[in-house]
């Protein structure tokens, strides 16, 4: 075909908002050498049935980030590829029936004002202000968000498109993509028009992603965690106050949403657009009976009026006016689930130089600032913020079809619903479970999923009340409260142990492991019998992980990471492993029992053979309960003690030898407290790629001096030199009934000065504790600050650069 282009550097395929974002930005950052295929027309698939809702709302920070950069390119996108674009900044107003609600609300406005947002809160008597058609009646207030909107996504899928063809981009429209081939490194994508041959491509194929994302399977992909979700919306005809009021205010009203009874609610011309999330919700294309059509570009599902009763009949009744029209037309069409709600934007797991936009259920909000994102990670290897909320990494082996279709039915069913820091969300449990799972649900625990994994929380006595019910709430208290208490004073004065199944662990070995291994960390590596901890920069000094290095041998290594980090960590590892390596994923097939506290010595010594008198940080082969297992002389909890590590076969007699030398079981938010008096970090909490490793104060773990040219060396010697803006604190707070979440702003003098990364309440120090980022100018002991948590601010203060909680580590090393 004449002008077919064989060659690209990347082929991008599918036609909506996001795919055409990302052409768009890639042309941006200089890569224009780049080809869109659309089996259709632009806006084929969920784009062209989309509400054109622009929100900023949200209670994750990246995602906020992502929707604000929305915002602000749509204000200008229109101009800048001189394309008219219907974009309306009307303004919202987010509807809360509770306190908590508000709180929540509250959270956002703190995260909003960090990013120079200006999110408001308003009394229920200020609503009618800014709607003169709303009822208040059972309203505790609102939020108002003046940057909300709504744009026709035909129109800015095309203003994309049109800008990156400008700046040299390719479009092919109706060239339907039909597979891939790799070949000399490059890849092969196949269309009906011919072959075009590339060095990355991009899956962006909306609700056919996962179809997609199976061409991939040969070359080490896995099927897409997604499922496509009926959402239904209804268009009304004119109301003839709605029109006097625009025509007297020049305006359209503020976008409404009811987020605890879960609609919203815009004007739409002089009429109004409804659109309900039901927990009567349908999945299609999930079922033998039901398959994904081959075509499905422009077409709606049938109307199913009857499962929106409820929420058209609220409607009515918050906005009266909305009676005076008949239904015009009703848009029923799919949207595509992951199992969190989230989009997958970044590298496709497991698969070289491919990576993947897609599964957005608010793709028109999310879409510009996903275009940055995902070229970003193309051209720069990194994102300028931190994206593991939408890494498509972030799911492992568990994400199964029914599991995909129960979470996303979960998930729309609940899409305004409030993320309570202790709340889990019960589809689809029990995905990956430890050899002694029944055991500790038999001694009271209460589970939590991590990666999959099903792990005790807490352990709850005979009375307790353990219902999902229970755990929706902000604060600290609660049925769990006293058991955590004492599991942490288990821990304190005697002997605590906890299952802990799905440590990510690599074996890595061969001749010259240690040289690799070396120039790919900032610090040194451990002895022969020991252990460290290794941090693994990005080539901004970054924080890209954190691993646990235990070293067997010269050349022979155990890596351990979080739960979570498991299909990250093991492409950080496979990137560029030397000829002759060999890397081992063992997380399935071990186990790891953490036995700490005063007493922990003396209980494994009667079911040990081991030297308990190696110090802290060494490794050992021993045998415990008669079983063999790795000791690691090291406690995430801050006191004496081990982790045994174990396969899985030998575990219940290891675990069922230690309650039976005395350790009370303990859960994963006993240890989160310990962890937090010691000033411990978490991955993706305070440890993330936001932050540097010299910011995250970890400068005992840079080696500038040593030999290896390690990834950020350059960065992290120039920002030694010119010394870090921000940097990291434990902050002792005096909070009310809730601690500080995550990304709590900090003030100081009536300005932000930054961020927390996580906070609770320390039981063996009595206090609830924030660790966090401030500006390095206020980061010194006994610095005065406030914490703004769920809107109060509460003082606090900078604490000295040691644990809280023994600070000379006597306790751990004795």
């Amino acid at each position: 075909m004449a002008g077919f282009p064989s060659t690209a550097r990347v082929v991008i395929v599918g036609g909506g908002v996001a795919g055409v974002s990302a052409l768009y930005h890639l042309a941006k950052a200089g890569w224009r050498d780049c080809v869109l295929v659309e089996r259709n027309e632009l806006t084929a698939g969920s784009t062209w049935h989309a509400a054109g809702n622009v929100p900023t709302f949200s209670t994750s920070w990246s995602i906020m980030n992502m929707q604000r950069y929305s915002t602000e390119l749509y204000a200008r996108l229109g101009t800048e590829v001189d394309y008219p674009m219907n974009y309306h900044v009307t303004g919202s107003l987010r509807l809360a029936h509770s306190r908590e609600r508000m709180q929540e609300f509250e959270r956002a406005r703190g995260m909003g004002l960090h990013q120079g947002m200006a999110l408001e809160l308003l009394e229920p008597e200020a609503i009618r202000d800014r709607y003169p058609f709303i009822e208040t009646h059972n309203l505790a207030g609102a939020l108002y968000d003046p940057a909300d909107g709504d744009i026709d996504p035909a129109q800015l899928t095309q203003a994309l498109a049109k800008g990156a063809r400008d700046m040299g981009a390719t479009v092919l429209r109706f060239t339907p993509a039909t597979g891939v081939s790799r070949k000399n490194g490059e890849w092969i994508v196949h269309t009906e028009k011919g072959d075009i041959r590339c060095e990355y491509v991009v899956n962006a194929a909306g609700y056919y992603a996962q179809r997609v994302g199976e061409w991939f399977r040969p070359f080490g992909g896995r099927t897409v965690p997604m499922a496509a979700m009926s959402h239904q919306y209804l268009l009304f005809e004119a109301v003839e106050a709605v029109r006097a009021w625009s025509a007297e205010h020049g305006r359209k009203l503020p976008l409404l949403r009811d987020v605890d009874t879960s609609y919203y609610l815009r004007q739409e011309k002089h009429g109004f657009n409804l659109g309900p999330y039901e927990r009567d919700c349908r999945a299609h294309w999930v079922t033998p009976d039901d398959p994904l059509p081959e075509d499905f570009s422009f077409q709606l599902y049938p109307d199913d009026l009857d499962r929106l009763a409820p929420y058209i009949e609220d409607a009515l009744t918050r906005v009266p006016v909305l009676g005076e029209a008949g239904v015009s037309k009703v848009i029923n069409g799919p949207i595509p689930y992951a199992p969190d709600g989230n989009p997958l934007i970044g590298p496709m797991p497991g698969v070289p130089n491919a990576f993947e936009a897609c599964v957005f259920t608010f793709g028109i909000a999310q879409g510009g600032g996903a275009g940055k994102v995902l070229a970003e990670w193309v051209t720069e290897g990194c994102t300028e913020w931190d994206m593991w909320s939408c890494d498509p990494r972030r799911y492992t082996d568990y994400t199964d079809h029914d599991y995909c279709v129960e979470k996303a039915r979960e998930v729309y069913g609940h899409e305004y619903a409030m993320h309570f820091p202790r709340h889990r969300w019960p589809a689809a449990p029990d995905r990956k479970l430890s050899p002694v799972h029944e055991r500790v649900r038999a001694a009271g625990g209460v589970m939590g999923a991590y990666n999959g994994w099903e792990r005790a929380d807490w352990f709850a006595e005979p009375g307790d009340d353990t219902t999902p019910e229970s755990t929706m709430t902000w604060g600290r208290a609660g049925p769990w409260e006293p058991r955590i208490r004492a599991e942490c004073e288990a821990v304190r004065d005697g002997v605590g142990v906890l299952d802990l199944p799905g440590f990510s662990r690599f074996e890595l070995s061969g001749g010259g492991a240690a040289a690799w291994l070396s120039g790919r960390i900032a610090g040194a590596l451990p002895r022969i019998g020991r252990m460290t901890l290794g941090y693994f920069p990005d080539a901004r000094g970054r924080i890209l992980t954190e691993m646990s290095i235990l070293r067997h041998a010269e050349d022979s290594f155990t890596l351990i990471t979080a739960a979570a980090a498991q299909w990250h960590d093991r492409e950080l590892l496979q990137a560029g492993l030397a000829d002759g390596l060999a890397l081992e994923d063992r997380t399935r097939e071990r186990d790891a029992l953490v036995v700490t506290g005063p007493r922990s010595r003396a209980l494994l010594a009667g079911i040990a053979e081991a030297d308990l008198a190696l110090p802290w940080l060494s490794i050992q082969e021993a045998t415990v309960a008669g079983c063999p297992a790795l000791l690691a002389r090291v406690s995430f909890a801050g006191e004496l003690g081990w982790e045994i590590h174990a396969d899985n076969a030998h575990v219940p007699a290891i675990y069922e030898a230690v309650l039976a030398g005395g350790a009370r079981p303990f859960g994963m938010w006993a240890l989160n407290a310990l962890r937090l008096e010691k000033g411990y970090r978490t991955w993706k909490g305070d440890l993330s790629s936001d932050y540097s490793l010299l910011e995250a104060g970890l400068g005992r773990f840079v080696r500038l001096d040593k030999p290896e040219d390690f990834p950020g060396k350059a960065a992290l010697a120039a920002e030694k030199r010119r010394g870090v803006t921000k940097r990291f604190v434990t902050l002792v707070v005096d909070a009310g009934e809730a601690d500080a979440p995550y990304m709590s702003t900090l003030w100081n003098d009536g300005r932000v000065v930054g961020e927390t990364t996580s906070g609770g309440w320390g039981y063996r120090v009595g206090r609830s504790i924030a660790l966090g980022m401030l500006r390095s100018d206020l980061a010194e002991p006994g610095r005065a600050v406030e914490v703004e948590i769920y809107g109060e601010r509460r003082p606090a203060v900078v604490q000295p650069d040691r644990p809280l909680w023994d600070p000379g580590n006597e306790r751990l090393r004795a």
